[in-house]
């Protein structure tokens, strides 16, 4: 694994942004850089919509969210000093299973990414326990690379 081999994995909020824009300090002089903007894309839940047409266009509107999160992510880390042929952007579909973290974990191993950048979104201890945590699942089972929580 690469250390210099950087995923950064984000959700289109404030916590992935502000886990871009650490990442973006500390990596915007380096050289030798590759980052790789990680967005794990789910469809919206289709019982939540009462027409197809409306689920589909929910999903059209997700989905250029993505792309409109990832361009500005990609504008912090130029503005701090990296090199835009050393930003790649990767979007996964996932259904419910494997987890966001073992999706994560799973193009991490693929990619010989020797770091991994995520935001934390700051789950109480009992939320985390209801609902789990992307973050703390990462580091408890990441592999041969450096994890970075952001919060």
């Amino acid at each position: 694994m690469d250390f210099r081999n950087i995923l950064i994995s984000v959700d289109a909020s404030d916590n992935a942004l502000r886990a871009v824009e650490y990442a973006a300090a500390i990596l915007g002089p380096a050289q030798g850089v590759r980052v790789t903007l990680l967005y794990i894309e789910r469809a919206p839940n289709r019982d939540r919509f009462e027409t197809e047409d409306a689920w589909l266009n929910q999903c059209r509107l997700d989905h250029q969210g993505v792309f409109d999160f990832l361009a500005k992510a990609r504008s912090v880390l130029v503005a701090a000093g990296l090199a835009d042929g050393a930003i790649s952007e990767r979007t996964v579909l996932c259904s419910t299973e494997p987890s966001i973290a073992q999706t994560i974990l799973d193009v991490q191993q693929e990619g010989g990414y020797g770091t991994l950048v995520v935001g934390r979104r700051g789950l109480t201890k009992g939320e985390e326990f209801l609902f789990g945590s992307v973050s703390t699942k990462l580091v408890h089972n990441a592999k041969n690379c450096a994890v970075w929580v952001v919060q």
